[in-house]
């Protein structure tokens, strides 16, 4: 027997949810400021804003994601009417990263509860204070039958995968998420991976060169870079490198001021593990702008790398920090060379004023999402489906997409009793040539 919620009661559970995150929201955006000093504009645009959009518009269209939707029934079975009828999945894990705390455990949590879904939420703990206000919440608003929180440590996510669920989505790292799939692939339970990669970054010549540079600065430094969708490498045109790099210095600049370290809008890495990862990228590398540090506050300035080897650390894995690397290329075929060398990213971008240079690099290249002459922005788009390809991820969600993540579209086929074809019963004999020509006139 699978657990059903009534579609009045989700809602009912929505709106509920969504008072209670507005009621928060001054908790929400101090915790996660005390996690790692994000700045009270990037806690509203990039969490708290979001999720209350994200409940807004799963209030609005719940019922219709959910109603059973009529299709054109298959002629073999006339007569009959065909439908595809939306089911929960039944019992969800949920598994939020650190870096947007907040919006990644609550997001995915309004569409499994609005599909009908039991959920069990595991916050990171690597942000303790929003792990205790995204605790609080839950609690509030939901019943420990229907949603229930579970804080703790890896330990705790092992013991948790350990269990048999109906379904799994992960936000993190490639690495832990080929351990969740080994874990779900144990009871063939389907997952969501949101995972991350390389994400390139490409400026041609032909590129508005200043705005680019304010465009990717934003981007890439959101977060203080601690974004899966972010730029983590620019490949910039031989001839525009010069001219582009006075520009990114500028831009950084006028973010973030003379000392980005004083900015009241420049957070810190979340914690020594990751600080350390990242100052050791830092390691015999040409530094052209930052590169200042400081370990008490996990602090690392915004920071540009002039032309690092392909097998430096800082190019071999995702870099989730505020670590720029900037290489150049003359043609095509040297962004082949880099590009290809990774598994498939997350994002893509490209700078550029040349459509027909932009569309190849879309249509060759394999990646989850991306933007022509901006970045990260694409996320914000509930209409477009957010999601890896390869190692950057399984699946996809936001909008009505996230609604059918977490549901079950079982196929129900009505036949009518008025008219019985013989055609399918045996005996055979002498039907063969028929149902080649009605096999025919369906093709």
């Amino acid at each position: 027997m699978i657990f059903k919620t009534d579609i009045n009661y989700r809602k009912q559970s929505l709106i509920k949810l969504l008072n209670s995150v507005q009621s928060h929201e001054k908790e929400i955006i101090k915790a996660l400021n005390d996690d790692f000093r994000k700045s009270e504009f990037e806690s509203v645009l990039s969490e708290t804003e979001y999720i209350v959009s994200e409940l807004s518009h799963t209030v609005k269209n719940i019922n219709a994601w959910a109603r059973p939707k009529m299709v054109l029934p298959s002629l073999l079975n006339f007569p009959s009417t065909d439908y595809i009828y939306k089911e929960p999945y039944g019992k969800v894990l949920i598994i939020a990263p650190w870096n947007y705390p907040y919006q990644l455990a609550f997001c995915p949590l309004i569409a499994a509860v609005a599909a009908g879904n039991q959920v069990v939420v595991k916050p990171s703990e690597l942000t303790p204070n929003t792990s205790k206000i995204v605790s609080k919440i839950i609690s509030e608003v939901f019943d420990k039958t229907h949603v229930e929180c579970i804080e703790g440590d890896y330990k705790v996510a092992e013991k948790l995968l350990a269990q048999r669920w109906d379904y799994i989505f992960f936000t993190g790292s490639v690495a832990v998420g080929k351990i969740v799939a080994k874990a779900a692939a144990e009871n063939l339970t389907p997952v969501t991976l949101e995972l991350g990669g390389k994400n390139p970054c490409i400026i041609d010549e032909t590129a508005n060169l200043k705005l680019a540079a304010k465009r990717i600065v934003w981007g890439k430094f959101l977060n203080a870079g601690q974004t899966c969708i972010a730029p983590d490498y620019l490949l910039v045109s031989e001839k525009a490198k010069p001219f582009f790099i006075d520009f990114l210095k500028k831009e950084i600049e006028a973010a973030y001021g003379e000392n980005p370290e004083a900015s009241p809008d420049f957070p810190r890495i979340i914690n020594e593990k990751n600080w350390n990862r990242l100052v050791k990228m830092l390691d015999n590398e040409t530094i052209i702008s930052g590169g200042k540090i400081d370990s008490k506050n996990y602090y690392i300035a915004p920071t540009l790398i002039d032309e690092p080897k392909l097998d430096s650390a800082v190019m071999k894995e995702e870099i989730f920090g505020p670590i720029l690397p900037i290489l150049s290329f003359k043609n095509e075929a040297d962004l082949n060379v880099i590009i290809s060398g990774y598994e498939k990213p997350l994002s893509l971008y490209v700078f550029s004023n040349n459509k027909s240079f932009a569309e190849s690099i879309i249509r060759n290249y394999s990646f989850g999402g991306g933007c022509i002459n901006d970045t990260v922005v694409y996320f914000s788009n509930k209409r477009l489906p957010f999601g890896g390809v390869g190692h950057s991820g399984i699946g996809a969600y936001h909008g009505r997409m996230s609604f059918d993540t977490f549901t079950h579209k079982k196929a129900l086929v009505k036949k009518a009793n008025w008219l019985d074809i013989p055609l399918r019963y045996a005996p055979y004999n002498g039907k063969l040539k028929i149902l080649k020509k009605m096999l025919g006139w369906l093709s």
